[in-house]
């Protein structure tokens, strides 16, 4: 099966189940008859747009579209509720039970220069690709979250 069947395979299942994690959505891929490694399918993922959002306290994968993007921010704007940064790493502070879903929409964001984050219950420790980087990088996220 070819990348468009197959995402657009993902796109179905996400809308007409409550799909919560990759292997959630790997046995709904292979009861549709697609074998997918993991790597394939978080790039899949990663490149249709999919998070994982909070809905009635459970995290499932939705499709997040471009329209979507000013709600993310705004919600965002209300889950964190500080950032700071110190030589190597900027934290980000969220709301009890919301780093997660912050972490995750900023992994979606691709910036070249986060490395990787790391998310706690309330807390997010974004590490950049450069110590270099953490003040600029720290006023592109408050822009990102702070802009309507």
């Amino acid at each position: 099966m070819n990348k468009h069947n197959r995402q657009f395979t993902i796109k179905e299942i996400i809308a007409k189940s409550e799909i919560t994690n990759q292997s959630d959505l790997e046995r709904a891929l292979k009861l549709a008859g697609i074998e997918v490694t993991q790597a394939t399918l978080s790039r899949d993922l990663r490149e249709m747009g999919v998070v994982r959002a909070n809905a009635a306290g459970t995290a499932r994968y939705v499709l997040r579209s471009e329209k979507d993007d000013s709600r993310l921010k705004s919600l965002l704007g209300y889950e964190v509720t500080s950032i700071g940064a110190n030589e190597s790493m900027i934290v980000i502070k969220t709301l009890p039970g919301r780093a997660h879903g912050v972490a995750e929409l900023i992994d979606s964001l691709e910036h070249p220069d986060i490395l990787a984050t790391i998310a706690g219950d309330n807390t997010v420790f974004i590490a950049p690709h450069s110590t270099r980087v953490i003040p600029k990088l720290t006023q592109t996220l408050r822009r990102f979250i702070t802009e309507d």
